[in-house]
């Protein structure tokens, strides 16, 4: 049950950005205002008052330091998604999500491990979980290779400043860490799921007492970005224009399936045992990849690539499949 969980919210994960390919009449601020609203604000909030008993006495009998430490991680989070978007511009899709995936799911799955339990890297089950995330590094730069022949790197990246590509690189470096930060927030801000269940709370739901507040800086941070770039590229008037009131559902769906990914991933999790956090994390951001690449080709985003792009997208995918049997096989031990 842990690993179809985890699995279903790495497929939810990977699939939320598919409604964004039916706003084209929108600009990009403009999907993205609406997505960050349902999904980081009235969602996690809905959940919380449909799921959680008492939601009131779970946030005033939780301590100030998980409440201080969940909002810490929750700007961290806010940060490196707004980041994403800015390293990304300069390195192209292919380096940029590969560092920066690559260190949301090293970071997000190692810490845990290292804080919690740091005495399993000695043993064979941690030894096998270190193997699978050098997998997913692996699937990530194949994949990433591939997607980087699939098409040009934008006239951004180009180093026509001296300093260009060394500050797009610490710009993903500090994006790819600060990412990891959804899922420390969710292993070290446990109390808040204690307490929920205190309350009455049923174990599988609990965890959506947790995402609310995580995802409340989150929301701050990216709407107000949006807000800004509407405001800078006069956009604004584009969430009225007429034929797209259905844009505004497409963009509920995907705040909707992100999060509802969170809310699957918190009780798989859970399921998982002591390493939890650990493996569940690096199946989720693997299935999350495998999703988004096989809608890709489904979706005719390959049109048109090479043989040589097509076969390091496949072997990408590949890569991920086997760290999942491998992490798997870990958490068996």
């Amino acid at each position: 049950m842990g690993y179809a969980l985890v699995v279903a919210a790495g497929i939810l994960q990977g699939a939320f950005i598919l409604p964004m390919k039916s706003t084209r009449k929108w600009a990009w601020e403009n999907t993205w205002f609406v997505y960050s609203t349902a999904g980081y604000l009235v969602f996690p909030w809905l959940f919380v008052l449909f799921t959680i008993p008492h939601p009131i006495n779970v946030l005033a009998t939780t301590s100030l330091r998980s409440l201080l430490l969940v909002e810490l991680f929750g700007v961290g989070w806010g940060i490196g998604s707004l980041t994403f978007g800015l390293g990304v511009a300069r390195l192209g899709m292919a380096l940029g999500f590969t560092i920066i995936i690559g260190l949301a799911a090293t970071a997000g799955a190692l810490i845990p491990m290292l804080v919690l339990t740091p005495e399993k890297l000695a043993q064979p089950q941690g030894i096998m979980t270190l193997v699978s995330l050098a997998l997913v590094l692996v699937g990530l730069g194949l994949g990433s290779w591939g997607g980087k022949l699939r098409e040009p790197e934008p006239k951004s990246t180009r180093d026509s400043r001296g300093n260009s590509f060394a500050v797009g690189m610490a710009i993903c470096i500090a994006s790819g860490l600060l990412s990891s930060s959804a899922n420390l927030g969710f292993t070290f801000g446990a109390e808040y799921q204690r307490r929920a269940i205190e309350q009455g709370a049923a174990v599988s739901l609990a965890g959506n007492a947790l995402w609310a507040p995580l995802t409340l800086p989150l929301f701050i941070c990216s709407a107000g970005y949006c807000v800004w770039l509407m405001k800078k590229n006069q956009t604004g008037g584009l969430l009225s224009l007429k034929g797209t009131h259905h844009y505004w559902a497409l963009a509920a769906l995907m705040g909707f399936m992100w999060i509802g990914g969170f809310a699957v991933y918190a009780p798989g999790a859970r399921f998982l045992g002591s390493l939890g956090t650990s493996v569940g994390w690096a199946v989720m951001m693997s299935t999350m990849v495998i999703t988004a690449n096989t809608l890709g080709f489904v979706t005719g985003e390959w049109k048109g690539a090479s043989r040589k792009a097509f076969s390091l997208a496949v072997a990408g995918v590949a890569f991920l499949i086997l760290a999942i049997g491998v992490v798997g096989y870990a958490n068996h031990l």
